[in-house]
């Protein structure tokens, strides 16, 4: 297996050729991640939607696995990303901002009170703002062959919306069948097709794929006449189907969080006055 495309956060020529810019879109691929000292805030970024935006692409390749090489304000990033407190720099090497060491990380070289070279998860991180070659001539070589990535979000790791929304297409056909669940859905649900994107849009923002739906979840379900009878019939067909469309492992993240739902409604169900309300 070869290695994917280096990425990094900040244009580095002396890397060379293949070093491409860092973007979420090729993290999945990526054989290493850099994440050079640039000189930007790390402890407080309010107004600074770059450094935000910094910040989660490198939250995303340290819950991927990808191998990651910072120094400078990167290392300070790479901590805060693991949850150490971010100092004021003091003047060592010009660093203007550094962390303490990341719980569970080693230390591996020491600058006074200052965690000069530490490693924690895939990360290797140098605080001072010059990068020794020998760092950089070990991450590069560390690099091959490219090792194996965790997915990103729960949703990736189920196959993303292609896998997602037959599997929902599926429970919908069983619950349309069942003679509890079947009058509901017939009586609330007037444009099926409709009723499909939306219950997908809801489960890929549930799964971590971004904010594509937005609303109440009991404010929808209100006034519907759900009881507990029918969350535990929708449960056994949402499970069913899980089941059938995905191996055991993925099935079961997405049961957990239907009963996750599930017992949000049911709280709501205990008040609930059955009456006719047509959904679009």
């Amino acid at each position: 297996m070869t290695p994917g495309p280096l990425l990094t956060t900040s244009p580095l020529p002396g890397f060379g050729q293949g070093v491409l810019e860092a973007t979420p879109g090729r993290l999945p691929e990526a054989a290493g991640l850099l994440v050079p000292h640039d000189g930007g805030p790390v402890a407080d970024m309010r107004d600074r939607p770059d450094r935000w935006a910094r910040l989660s692409l490198l939250s995303d390749a340290v819950r991927r696995g990808v191998p990651v090489l910072a120094w400078g304000t990167g290392a300070a990033l790479a901590g805060r990303v693991l949850g150490a407190r971010v100092w004021p720099g003091d003047g060592t090497d010009g660093a203007a901002e550094w962390t303490e060491a990341p719980r569970g990380a080693v230390v591996e070289l020491w600058r006074g009170a200052l965690p000069l070279l530490w490693r924690a998860e895939r990360i290797t991180a140098w605080a001072g703002v010059a990068l020794p070659g020998s760092l950089r001539e070990e991450f590069l070589t560390s690099l091959t062959p490219a090792a194996p990535r965790r997915p990103g979000t729960p949703l990736e790791a189920l196959g993303g919306e292609a896998a997602l929304r037959p599997m929902l297409a599926d429970f919908y056909a069983r619950a349309r069948a069942d003679e509890l669940l079947g009058p509901v859905f017939e009586a609330h649900v007037a444009d099926w097709e409709a009723n499909l994107d939306h219950v997908t849009a809801f489960w890929v923002t549930m799964l971590g794929g971004g904010a594509v739906w937005r609303g109440n979840l009991n404010g929808v379900h209100a006034g519907l006449g759900i009881r507990g009878a029918h969350l535990t019939r929708w449960l056994a067909l949402f499970g069913a189907a899980a089941s059938a469309h995905f191996p055991a492992g993925a099935a079961a993240l997405l049961i957990s969080r239907a009963e996750a739902m599930g017992a949000r409604l049911g709280q709501r169900a205990q008040g609930n006055r059955p009456h006719v309300r047509r959904v679009p």
